[in-house]
């Protein structure tokens, strides 16, 4: 992208310290890229420190709604991926002013601070399918249908992003496995956590279904989109594992393969605070030549050793 060879293409990342950013940031520095992480460090966490004996590494401490600190980052950069963001739908019920200014304001900044040059590779989520219908694949062209303010803050900046012409938006499956900064309300991540130290689960709603996705894989995913960024930009892709599309009692079963000792209880009453309900297609990405390498399986056997280190009163986003 430079023709300069003498210096390497710069990446910025802002939420670069998060639980997809402390597992992309390493991956770009190992492919040759220099990265200026932008993180507020909110959470206490300590998940670059592997990464900052590397020159090629500026990490810059502070909000990514602050132009002043934003503007002089994206006039360094080439690539910009904007990960910084309240996650999920109850945090963002929870705080819907926050969740507007950091998920669509401040993404919203970082394409007017930017020029035509610059490429944006964004994750936004499959979440924006909502409620799908039974046994259809949810594709790219499916029609978005948000049923939480996350989901609509998701869909709104995705269309405005892809509408510039400079941008790859990933709609990624619910995210999996251990990150150095691990969050543990993830759905495989919390149910294999629950098997590893309750040994049970009671299950609202438990023929819900959803597509997972592991976070390596994610990163991978944003490696490949900056390498086929030519082809493949001004669209969407989902991005999961399609042998994954599986419904919470199923994914509960899968683990169970590996817990034994897992009791699982569906109950009847209550309702889970989240009704997306979907199966998705990711032929669109797959047909650009990625493949994801880390199988479900394999992420709840890591889930499951990672689980020997971790305990939940380190590691909440809420």
């Amino acid at each position: 992208m430079n023709s300069n060879h003498h210096t390497p293409t710069r990446v910025l990342v802002t939420g670069g310290a998060g639980y997809t950013g402390s597992t992309l940031v390493p991956k770009l520095l190992e492919a040759g890229y220099a990265v200026t992480v932008l993180d507020h460090f909110g959470f206490g966490q300590t998940s670059l420190l592997d990464c900052v004996y590397r020159p090629e590494l500026t990490i810059v401490r502070g909000d990514v709604r602050d132009a002043r600190i934003v503007q002089p980052l994206v006039a360094e950069a080439d690539i910009i991926i904007p990960l910084a963001c309240l996650v999920g739908a109850p945090l963002c019920a929870q705080r819907p002013d926050d969740a507007r200014s950091i998920n669509y304001d401040a993404i919203r900044l970082l394409l007017e601070l930017s020029s035509e040059q610059q490429w944006l590779l964004f994750p936004t989520t499959n979440s924006g399918y909502g409620i799908g219908t039974d046994g259809v694949y949810c594709t790219e062209e499916t029609p978005l249908n948000p049923i939480s303010l996350y989901g609509r803050l998701k869909a709104d900046i995705e269309r405005e992003l892809l509408d510039s012409g400079r941008a790859i938006t990933f709609r990624l499956a619910t995210a999996c496995g251990i990150s150095p900064r691990m969050r543990l309300d993830l759905l495989v991540n919390d149910f294999t956590y629950r098997a590893v130290t309750d040994r049970f689960i009671v299950l609202f709603e438990a023929h819900f279904k959803r597509n997972y996705i592991h976070v390596r894989d994610v990163a991978k995913a944003f490696l490949h989109g900056i390498e086929h960024f030519e082809t493949m930009k001004g669209e969407a892709y989902n991005v999961g594992l399609s042998d994954a599309n599986l419904s919470k009692r199923e994914l509960c079963e899968e683990i169970k393969k590996q817990v034994p000792e897992f009791h699982i209880v569906e109950s009847e009453i209550g309702q889970d605070p989240d009704q997306r309900n979907y199966i998705v297609s990711n032929d669109k990405i797959e047909a650009t030549g990625y493949r994801p390498e880390v199988s479900l399986t394999a992420a709840i056997a890591e889930l499951i050793r990672g689980y020997q280190i971790v305990r939940r009163n380190q590691f909440t986003n809420v």
